[in-house]
């Protein structure tokens, strides 16, 4: 089903005023990439249902979303006393393993389920079968450190030569004339690519795929596939050897962008170069359509968009349960947590953690999902 652009863009966007400051906490773990504090974002109380959530959820997968994981959790467990939830992040390949091998309650992926892994899955989802719920979108930002360069600006085919080693140089005549004011330096580029499976370079190189085929010559994936360059294992990995490496270029979600990491503008096609903002991804993710059957809810996205500040290079982070045949014991708690994400509460805290909520009637129908599942 096309969204209809204009009216899913204004609720998509409604879902963005959040006020106050947001302090991320780490699910048993400082590497978030968020900046510490006040939170003015709390849940209120009696506003989150726990109904019969008790004991210990398991989960793992995408380092995308686990920023606003994290985030979640913190409200979710404030309010739900009785529950701990513990969200590895380990990448999105990890995370689809661990739940076709039954290793946890559920999975966050950035990219949905292929059928090979559907039909792994119906040997944990006992008389069902695991599914996509599209939960979390938002930017995939590419980030550069070079010294006395504060702006950049780079097309999809200068971007795919790059990380293909190309262009091994900063004044490359290709970058020279996106940045025609710009004093670039006579220095070596260190681009840096994921080492683990993931979604993140799945969508990144999707996105490569469909706007500068000739220069990116592979079939994508969440294995990097380029010859060269250096590796670095999850999103705030790769964000930590671009904040420390002067020459360096790396891609991850906009939440890890902190502590004045630049990001690139990209040069779409459009009368001005786009920045990745979370504003600016949700007019892409708007473009989107379902193309998932049944009860599944996984979405194609327009990584070719030209319409004005519209962000092309965004990803969608699903969680992926049983939609029958889930754990008696992890059921309750699974439900109880999945309800409250997709909420509208659940929902807009995702701005403040550089996420961009989900477009409003697709969001729907993962809360319909949700209470069926059983």
């Amino acid at each position: 089903m096309k969204l209809q652009r204009m009216n899913r863009r204004a609720l998509a966007l409604g879902a963005l005023a959040v006020s106050g400051a947001l302090a991320l906490t780490a699910c048993g773990s400082d590497d978030t990439g968020t900046s510490s504090g006040g939170s003015s974002a709390a849940a209120k109380p009696g506003s989150i249902k726990c109904d019969d959530a008790q004991g210990q959820l398991l989960a793992d997968g995408s380092s995308a979303q686990k920023n606003a994981i994290d985030a979640w959790v913190k409200q979710f467990t404030a309010a739900c006393q009785g529950t701990q939830i513990n969200y590895k992040g380990g990448g999105s390949g990890a995370g689809v393993t661990a739940f076709t091998q039954g290793q946890v309650a559920f999975a966050g992926s950035d990219s949905a389920l292929k059928p090979d892994e559907v039909t792994a899955s119906k040997k944990v989802c006992t008389g069902g079968q695991g599914i996509d719920l599209p939960m979390v979108g938002g930017p995939i930002a590419v980030g550069v450190n070079v010294n006395g360069i504060d702006s950049l600006v780079l097309d999809a085919s200068t971007l795919a030569k790059i990380f293909n080693n190309e262009i091994t140089n900063w004044n490359d005549p290709a970058i020279a004339k996106l940045n025609p004011d710009a004093k670039l330096p006579d220095l070596k580029i260190q681009a840096f690519h994921r080492s683990d499976d993931s979604g993140t370079t799945d969508n990144f190189t999707k996105y490569l795929m469909a706007t500068a085929k000739k220069d990116w010559p592979y079939d994508g994936g969440k294995t990097w596939q380029a010859k060269g360059g250096q590796s670095a294992s999850g999103s705030s990995g790769v964000a930590q050897q671009v904040k420390q490496t002067n020459g360096a270029i790396g891609y991850f979600e906009l939440s890890y962008a902190k502590d004045g990491l630049k990001t690139v503008d990209l040069d779409t096609g459009a009368a001005q170069p786009v920045k990745a903002t979370v504003e600016n991804a949700t007019k892409a993710i708007s473009e989107a359509k379902v193309v998932g059957t049944g009860k599944d809810l996984a979405l194609e996205l327009n990584y070719g968009t030209k319409a004005e500040g519209a962000y092309p290079m965004v990803l969608v982070t699903y969680e992926i349960v049983c939609d029958k045949g889930n754990k008696a014991e992890t059921l309750p708690a699974t439900k109880a947590f999945l309800r409250y994400i997709a909420s509208e509460e659940g929902q807009k805290i995702l701005a403040e953690a550089d996420y961009a909520p989900i477009p409003a009637d697709i969001i729907s129908q993962v809360r319909t999902t949700i209470e069926g599942l059983s």
